[in-house]
């Protein structure tokens, strides 16, 4: 197992740059998920890793070496992919061993390796069949389990459940994070699909048109993100953005979003936007569930407010509701009992100990 090091990558294709300089450490044993829309660079980076796209620029260190001009089967790596890319003629158990029988291991320990990653993976009574007999998630398992037998340095994961139906993902994540816990190997996963990515992750690294926006763990990009990219792309619903100014009145700082709604700001966030220009141009950042239905004891920082709603979604555990304010749809969460209804009105209550201000302009977070 090894620590992974980027230093100054770059990838062009012609005049387009794919990845602009990044720089990333990841740690021996550590779990990464590079996140982002298509396009982002994160599937490029991850195959420069690999060796399957040469490197512009920069050096990719793999347990301290540099491996620019290592070829792929020679870095110690195991990587799965989108497809599955299994050899149909091929039995469970030949597909899982195949690498090591091109390297003339062992046939018993060509075995014993098999049979702990297929029970590791719960697909000991499939080992005999061939691919055509098997679901997607079955096919994923063994995809799975051919890189786990060669014990590799690093795992590499190219958006490897992308395939598979709702439940299904959501099974395979766990089984994902079960082998992590268990096996430990230093893993870089990429994928599109921010929840993957906050599940999975020790860390998470998001990126924007081949850039690093923030890295961090799950937990600090959501409750503290840096930049408004990363405060939307982070969390579903998304974060809500208002256009708003800051204003003392009474000695006491409010955010203004209309000429009717201005909200007391909690002293600690006071403080925090204290030396914020007046006339500066603002975003005031609310994730949905920080906007509910009005409790009859508010605390301290959450301040009510009335509300027509255009749209109500009932989830089951949760409604979601949407009503414009500063003319801006606004995706709040309530409770089912809350008697949210479409064209309604709607006591409402926002929670300003969560909020995050912006710059409208750079869009960093203040």
């Amino acid at each position: 197992m090894a620590e992974v090091n980027l230093r100054k990558i770059v990838k062009r294709y012609d005049d387009v740059e794919a990845v602009r300089g990044i720089d990333l450490d990841i740690a021996d044993h550590e779990f990464v998920v590079l996140v982002g829309p298509s396009g982002c660079g994160k599937s490029t980076t991850l195959r420069m890793i690999a060796g399957l796209e040469d490197i512009t620029d920069g050096d990719v260190m793999i347990g301290g070496d540099v491996v620019n001009d290592v070829p792929p089967k020679d870095r110690d790596i195991a990587m799965v992919f989108q497809n599955y890319a299994l050899y149909p003629h091929m039995t469970v158990a030949e597909n899982m061993s195949f690498g090591l029988r091109l390297k003339h291991f062992p046939k018993a320990e060509i075995k014993a390796r098999v049979d702990e990653a297929a029970r590791m993976l719960d697909i000991v009574e499939l080992i005999d069949r061939k691919p055509k007999q098997l679901s997607g998630g079955q096919r994923q398992r063994v995809a799975m389990g051919r890189a786990i037998v060669r014990n590799p340095k690093v795992f590499l994961f190219d958006e490897p459940l992308s395939n598979l139906d709702a439940k299904l993902r959501v099974q395979m994540r766990i089984e994902i994070k079960k082998v992590h816990q268990k096996v430990r190997t230093t893993t870089v996963y990429v994928t599109h699909d921010q929840v993957e990515a906050m599940t999975l992750a020790d860390r998470v690294v998001v990126m924007n048109k081949g850039r690093i926006e923030q890295i961090g763990t799950p937990q600090d990009l959501y409750h503290k993100p840096a930049t408004r990219f990363v405060a939307g792309f982070i969390g579903s619903p998304a974060m809500n953005f208002l256009p708003c100014r800051l204003e003392d009145t009474a000695g006491r700082l409010h955010v203004r979003l209309t000429e009717q709604v201005a909200f007391p700001l909690p002293p600690a966030r006071a403080a925090r936007y204290q030396d914020a220009k007046p006339d500066q141009k603002l975003l005031l950042g609310l994730r949905p569930e920080h906007i509910t239905e009005a409790k009859a004891h508010a605390e301290p920082g959450v301040e009510a407010f009335d509300a027509m709603l255009d749209v109500t979604e009932p989830m089951g555990m949760e409604t979601l509701i949407y009503f414009t304010l500063a003319d801006k749809l606004v995706c709040g969460r309530v409770n089912p009992n809350a008697c949210a209804r479409d064209g309604e009105a709607l006591r409402l209550a926002v929670d300003l100990n969560n909020m995050h201000l912006l710059n409208e302009v750079t869009g960093a977070v203040i």
